[in-house]
């Protein structure tokens, strides 16, 4: 009779040990999920905050060349043109001025 106690116990043992084991291993998988979905959801905030600043430059870009008076500087940089009476003069080796201490 002892010995069938003690192999009884011993058997829920060894069945408590196996569904701690599972249990824990479930755990640290979605533990594993969770971070890594973490990061993923850090690098989508990321990418986000990083368009909506390249969306605002655009539209701030749209806005200025809108205007014919915006619109000028950007003709004689990207088009080489100028209005009658006008000229563009190209500088090069200079350097552009540091802050003022």
């Amino acid at each position: 009779m002892k010995l069938l106690a003690l192999l009884t116990r011993l058997g829920f043992a060894a069945i408590a040990c196996a569904v701690l084991a599972l249990v824990g291993l479930q755990y640290a998988r979605a533990v594993a999920r969770n971070v890594a979905l973490a990061h993923a959801l850090d690098r989508t905030r990321d990418d986000v905050s990083r368009l909506e600043t390249r969306r605002a430059e655009q539209l701030r870009t749209i806005r200025r060349l809108r205007d014919p008076h915006g619109a000028i500087p950007e003709i004689h940089d990207r088009l080489h043109q100028v209005a009658p009476g006008e000229a563009i003069i190209y500088l090069r080796g200079v350097a552009t001025p540091g802050p003022l201490p």
